[in-house]
């Protein structure tokens, strides 16, 4: 069975290098259909929605992340908690707390299925 941690970082450097190409498109494509996701905004369900918050960032936005702790909750499902640091083009870093669920579909593709992020207390 692939690592748990190996699962969950590349599919979350797939979702990286569309935050940081502003490319809507593939960080959508990393999401189930039926996803769940919560950013800073309303959530959303589906793919247009993340398409439609990420297409609403400002072009030059990046993300750093680490993860906090991974589980494998069975063969097909994952679950990641980390941390992830957004750069905006001016600079200034906004830390979030970042959970994601993940699954792998009939055809062994994993997506996330649930995103949602929150502000890091200190």
């Amino acid at each position: 069975m692939p690592d748990t941690e190996d699962i969950l970082r590349n599919l979350l450097e797939e979702w990286k290098t569309g935050v940081d190409k502003h490319d809507p498109g593939r960080v959508a494509a990393v999401f189930t259909e039926d996803a769940i996701f919560q950013g800073l905004h309303p959530y959303s369900t589906g793919r247009q929605g993340v398409h439609d918050y990420y297409e609403s960032q400002p072009v030059g936005l990046t993300v750093e992340y680490r993860f906090h702790e991974t589980r494998r909750l069975s063969d097909d499902v994952a679950l990641a908690y980390l941390q992830a640091d957004f750069t905006r083009p001016d600079a200034v870093v906004i830390p979030l707390n970042l959970s994601v669920v993940t699954r792998r579909d009939t055809h062994g593709r994993w997506a996330i299925a649930f995103y949602q992020v929150s502000a890091v207390v200190e």
